[in-house]
């Protein structure tokens, strides 16, 4: 199941909550009702939700567990930390740096513009 990030809000306890839409197939959005019970909800418009403290960038991929248990698929973000991890030193902060722009889907684009013109970025 893919999702998108929809918004985010301030919960009562003033934990940042990630709220994303869910698409899949027929049978992945069943599953995925059923798989999170009395949490389930949807938008005025009738598509699934799926709330998290834990950002996972614009767009990812849910998995249900085998356990039952509605997780997102973090691979890609284990991988460009262990490639990170085994290049080390520059490289290998050139490389994380690269992996999570893509993850995220921002581009480095405009990083040579602002470090030429004097702006740092954050």
């Amino acid at each position: 199941m893919k999702v998108q990030l929809s918004r985010s809000y301030r919960s009562q306890k003033g934990n940042t909550v990630f709220v994303y839409t869910v698409k899949g197939t027929e049978s992945q959005i069943e599953a995925y009702k059923a798989a999170q019970g009395d949490n389930y909800r949807e938008t005025e418009d009738g598509l699934s939700l799926w709330f998290t403290t834990r950002c996972i960038g614009n767009t990812g991929t849910l998995i249900i567990t085998e356990k039952g248990k509605v997780v997102p698929d973090m691979s890609a973000f284990e991988q460009a930390a262990s490639l990170a991890k085994q290049y080390g030193g520059n490289f290998g902060a050139e490389l994380a740096k690269a992996s999570v722009a893509q993850l995220l889907g921002k581009s480095n684009d405009n990083d040579a513009a602002a470090s030429g013109a004097g702006i740092d970025k954050f």
